[in-house]
């Protein structure tokens, strides 16, 4: 039995779902062996199930999304690390219930990825999603050495908005050691960095902007890319409009400016996780998220798992808080049956604080289902 699940977001980490999960199974049929591999898909999460994986945890002090100091962290092992720009630079950071979606920040992000180059790793796989930023991953590539000054010479401020006043860019700075470090940018995303599926326009509303903040940050990013090509060439405006680009406020254009090569976040954490090897274990297997819905099924962690497993000729279940898809869709996924919490508890007033104890229920009725 393999429990190979992601976070149920607002309620329950990815380590704490197998648990849940593990102790449900468990109540019916006592002594099951059960191996928990959480995952995650380059998103928030993604350094917790490294973690959880037996990578090893390094905190450091870095610049958060508004300027404040806070605590991030990357996961290592030997020489690969996994580093999560929500660590430093996610929604999670802000103040409850405020925004800053034209001012918010990436510079803590490169501060992490500058602390992981430190700690001798040479693969970097940099998790993107999550993010209260929108700048183009212009703070990140500052912290790494870049220079965007506005017309008078002088640095331009942080944030999306502030790079409709650069002027010109330097990136002949960047720290060095990127061209010997296989640097690999997973997102679960593909949209470009501007236009009408960019950043702005697609997640800027999710942190806090405005219509007139998206087209302000849009035009401020098209600039932005605008002015990197007098500085480095066309690479600049066509990595712009590559898949990934747009990843977590335009961070993922960064990376690649960086030399970063993009893949689909849950496709590369599973490699990263050890996935296979615990799967060929598996004779049953059970993934899931909060929500299994459309959006599930175009790179979240339970579909990259169901189709792992389906490669593999396991049969796949899935938890969830809601359920939001038709039994046709997960049967396409290759999910034979979903069990959501709202069957045992439609309120999510209730449900959301009690996910834990009605997700060891859900995992004693798959029991029952499958095992039992």
């Amino acid at each position: 039995m393999l429990v190979a699940a992601d976070k149920f977001k607002g309620s329950l980490t990815a380590v704490q779902v197998a648990e849940r999960v593990t102790a449900g199974l468990r109540k019916v049929v006592p002594g099951l062996s059960v191996e928990a591999l959480p995952v995650a898909d380059g998103g928030d999460g993604t350094v917790a199930a490294a973690v959880a994986a037996g990578f090893d945890r390094h905190e450091v002090r870095v610049t958060g999304p508004v300027g404040t100091p806070v605590t991030a962290a990357f996961a290592l092992r030997g020489t690969t690390a996994v580093v999560e720009m929500a660590e430093a630079s996610g929604l999670q950071l802000l103040p409850a219930g405020t925004f800053a979606p034209l001012t918010a920040t990436t510079y803590g992000s490169g501060e992490l990825l500058r602390a992981a180059l430190d700690a001798g790793a040479t693969t970097i796989v940099f998790g993107v999603g999550g993010s209260a930023t929108t700048d183009g991953g212009a703070g990140m590539l500052a912290a790494l050495g870049a220079r965007f000054l506005d017309a008078a010479g002088e640095p331009v401020g942080p944030g999306g908005a502030a790079l409709a006043e650069l002027a010109s860019a330097d990136l002949t700075a960047l720290d060095p050691r990127f061209a010997d470090v296989e640097f690999i940018l997973a997102s679960d995303v593909d949209n470009p960095l501007t236009g009408p599926k960019g950043a702005p326009a697609v997640y800027g509303p999710q942190k806090g902007a405005t219509p007139e903040d998206v087209e302000t940050l849009d035009a401020a990013l098209d600039h932005y890319a605008q002015v990197l090509e007098k500085a480095i060439g066309p690479k600049a405006t066509e990595l712009a409009a590559s898949p990934g680009a747009g990843g977590a406020g335009g961070i993922g254009y960064g990376a690649l400016l960086l030399g970063a090569s993009f893949r689909p976040g849950i496709e590369l954490m599973l490699e990263v996780l050890g996935f296979a090897p615990a799967l060929e274990r598996a004779t049953l297997v059970i993934t899931g998220e909060g929500s299994l819905d459309e959006q599930t099924l175009h790179g979240k962690a339970p579909a990259g798992v169901a189709a792992a497993a389906r490669a593999a000729g396991k049969e796949v279940v899935a938890v969830c808080g809601r359920l939001a898809l038709p039994p046709e869709a997960l049967g396409a996924a290759g999910i034979r049956r979903a069990y959501p919490l709202s069957a045992l508890e439609p309120d999510p007033a209730k449900s959301i604080p009690n996910a834990g104890p009605l997700l060891e229920d859900v995992a004693s009725h798959i029991a029952r289902d499958f095992l039992a």
